[in-house]
């Protein structure tokens, strides 16, 4: 008995392995923190090359042929973009353009006159069909590049998988998505197309 009482006194001092043992406790969570520092870092790089290729996109579109380049010039956002994120299928790009009179114009609702005070274009209430759509619009913009002195919005969304495949461990999605947007004004290579005209709601 008392030999064993000896082992045991000697095998309680012995700390040999110990730091292996902490080490397997520690590692998860510290891998985890190092995946999830590196992903927020893609993400705000990504950003940030995506703002500075739709700056430079939507400059080119407001030229004179910035319409009949619209495709070319998305191509050219994507291609600097790819070697950012994974290619396409895997990730998917979607652009819009939407053009407004004015820089004040923009995400701005048509105005209408509200009768009833309801707060809402119906009952046969005028409006100004400002996009030309033949209905009231809370976003006034027209689609597309628009005509010469038009603001434009431009937007580009990607969606794509996260660097590392650990996300919905923590209840997130596997899918990034990060978006961009300028406002630029087209180029005077002509006269400023008038846009509405007094419509009623339904």
């Amino acid at each position: 008995m008392p030999e064993f009482l000896n082992k045991f006194r000697t095998l309680k001092k012995d700390d040999v392995g110990a730091a292996l043992v902490e080490f397997a406790l520690v590692a998860p969570v510290l891998i985890l923190l190092i995946m999830g520092m590196l992903d927020i870092g893609h993400r705000i790089y990504a950003t940030a090359i995506l703002q500075g290729s739709v700056q430079k996109a939507a400059r080119d579109a407001s030229l004179d042929n910035g319409s009949a380049d619209a495709g070319a010039i998305d191509d050219r956002v994507k291609e600097l973009m790819l070697p950012v994120i994974q290619d396409e299928p895997i990730s998917n790009f979607e652009f819009q353009r939407q053009n407004y009179n004015s820089f004040s114009d923009v995400a701005q609702p048509e105005d209408f006159t509200d009768s009833n005070n309801d707060g809402e274009c119906n009952n046969g209430e005028p409006y100004d069909d400002v996009n030309e759509n033949d209905s009231w619009d809370a976003d006034r913009g027209a689609s597309g590049q628009g005509n010469a002195k038009d603001a434009v919005l431009y937007t580009v969304r990607i969606t794509y998988p996260r660097l590392f495949p650990v996300a919905e461990l923590i209840g997130l999605s596997q899918e990034e998505v990060i978006q961009a947007s300028t406002v630029v004004r087209n180029q005077p290579f002509g006269e400023q197309s008038a846009r509405g005209g007094i419509k009623n709601c339904t």
